[in-house]
């Protein structure tokens, strides 16, 4: 039925209703409602896409994960990279407001409104869940307009990935006081797009930003587009039926209940689409995982043995080609995923007869013949979880699956309340150390991001060592040797390494596949 429907609205959705205006304005959906605008509260996707278009930091990174210029135009670093002096633009001006009180209704960035947005992103009373990427940060101070200094505690040397997140936009100090709470729907910053309007839960609407400072190689100015529109459809086939219209330019991701109908079982386009469709893909930072909390009082997860052979016990690479259409990489590695310095330790293939043999040992040595390990999962992943129960119940060992929501699923594997739980980690910054975090025993739910309570001192020795290296040959031995470290103690089962995958109109030009899946529309076009 949904590919009759989708047949039948591509053959209208080229009617010539669209007015120039329309061509001018990208339009998406947002299945989660958008909490917040403040970029100290960006956390997630549903609020760092949207915030992407209104603020900028010091430094941005390109689509290969370079660091490059933003608001900073240069930078040095000292010899013991522990201090890192900035050279600021002198023509970013913060989006118009009555509250600036000047003649065009703006003001100029300055290196104080950097030292201002980072005590706020400090400050205990905001509560952002950013403030971390500054604890290791010792002192910053503005040397004058334009040059800001920043002293680390201790060498850090994906620090200059921190500083691309998101927290580290620019906010200026006269409207976040204006404003207090109501920050959050009222923002203004410096990006390629200002806030219009907001009606919560149903329409997100964002402005070009005609005093922004960036230019293409032609030496044009950004944004090519005159708006942005955000929807928020929380159901996906609505999505994809608006999609479907012309309503919606771009479809992110891939769905279930749609994925079929676009690709082939090896992730191509479908040819009856391609006249209307492209596909933009590209490595995605991501690592899908099953997690076992390792002070369970299930025998079973603590056992070295069973998490062994459920990581030998499915093929990865049918899981991939009949579940996800050829989208995404066999995770037959260990935890750091390909794209990143460190990526390769040798992981677990698949091999039946071994997972059988150790599921036996299992049993033999406990005197347990019906071993059964629980995992928790949402219903998106539904389908991966029972095909591994599927294969592992074929061996002799029983998974049970919990379905449950999202926001339940977040707040019992953050409190130790699930044996085993179905979990991703996307990059917060482009440095292994960040995936090698979840096992740093200093980092233990719910105080970090050690979801497992994995420890190891060894691991820990060469994670602590790791800061102190600047040559990102030498840390990458380093990161292999603590992910194949991993891998001999197996706290978690790696599943897949994901892909960027979007849907586009061909009338769509500009939008490019970002390793980290960040949303930049400012060198987007519609034709």
């Amino acid at each position: 039925m949904l590919c009759a429907i989708f047949v039948i609205v591509f053959s209208s959705c080229n009617s010539e209703k669209n007015t120039k205006n329309e061509l001018k304005v990208f339009r998406y959906n947002e299945h989660y409602n958008v909490a917040t605008l403040d970029p100290a509260f960006a956390r997630n996707p549903p609020i760092i896409w949207p915030t992407n278009q209104l603020f900028n930091g010091l430094v941005q990174q390109d689509d290969s994960l370079n660091i490059a210029p933003d608001i900073a135009k240069s930078w040095v670093v000292s010899e013991d990279t522990k201090t890192y002096t900035f050279t600021l633009r002198d023509d970013v001006v913060f989006h118009k407001h009555a509250q600036f009180k000047t003649a065009d209704s703006t003001r100029k960035v300055t290196a104080l409104d950097f030292v201002y947005s980072f005590d706020r992103l400090k400050d205990p009373k905001v509560a952002s869940p950013g403030s971390w990427v500054l604890n290791n940060v010792e002192t910053y101070k503005a040397v004058n307009d334009s040059t800001l200094v920043i002293k680390l505690k201790k060498e850090f040397p994906a620090f200059m990935g921190l500083l691309t997140m998101r927290y580290c936009s620019v906010i200026p100090k006269e409207i976040v006081e204006y404003y207090g709470n109501d920050f959050r729907k009222h923002p203004i910053g410096t990006g390629p797009f200002k806030f219009k309007r907001w009606e919560e839960g149903v329409k997100l609407v964002l402005r070009k930003n005609y005093n922004y400072f960036e230019t293409d190689e032609n030496g044009v100015k950004l944004p090519y587009l005159e708006a942005v529109a955000i929807t928020f459809l929380p159901d996906k086939q609505s999505e994809f039926l608006q999609f479907a219209q012309g309503n919606l330019d771009m479809l992110n991701s891939l769905d279930p209940s749609y994925k079929d109908e676009l690709l082939t079982a090896t992730g191509k386009l479908k040819d009856k689409y391609k006249d209307q469709v492209k596909t933009i893909t590209g490595p995605f930072l991501n690592t899908e995982y099953l997690g076992f909390f390792l002070e369970s009082s299930s025998k079973e997860v603590r056992s070295p043995l069973l998490r062994k052979a459920i990581n030998y016990g499915f093929d990865r690479v049918k899981m991939i080609k009949y579940l996800r259409n050829g989208i995404g990489e066999p995770a037959n590695s260990g935890f750091i995923p390909k794209g990143l310095p460190g990526y390769g330790a040798k992981g677990f293939e698949y091999d039946p007869v071994k997972a059988r043999k150790l599921i036996e040992k299992y049993i033999k040595q406990t005197g347990n013949p019906n071993p059964v390990i629980n995992i928790g999962t949402n219903s998106q992943y539904l389908d991966i979880c029972e095909y591994i129960q599927r294969e592992l119940g074929k061996l002799g060992l029983t998974i049970n699956i919990d379905v449950m929501p999202p926001s339940t699923l977040r707040q019992l594997k953050s409190t130790g309340k699930l044996d085993a739980f179905r979990a991703s980690w996307i990059a917060d910054y482009p440095d292994a150390e960040n995936y090698l975090s979840l096992y740093y025993s200093k980092n233990f739910t719910p105080g970090g991001p050690n979801y497992t309570h994995f420890s190891n001192e060894e691991f820990d020795q060469f994670y602590e060592e790791s800061f102190k290296i600047s040559d990102i040959e030498k840390r990458k031995e380093l990161y292999q040797k603590m992910d194949s470290i991993l891998i001999s103690k197996a706290p978690f089962v790696t599943l897949y390494y994901d892909q960027v995958i979007k849907f586009v109109h061909k009338n769509v030009d500009g939008l490019k596949a970002n390793p980290q899946d960040f949303l930049v529309l400012k060198h987007v076009r519609k034709d």
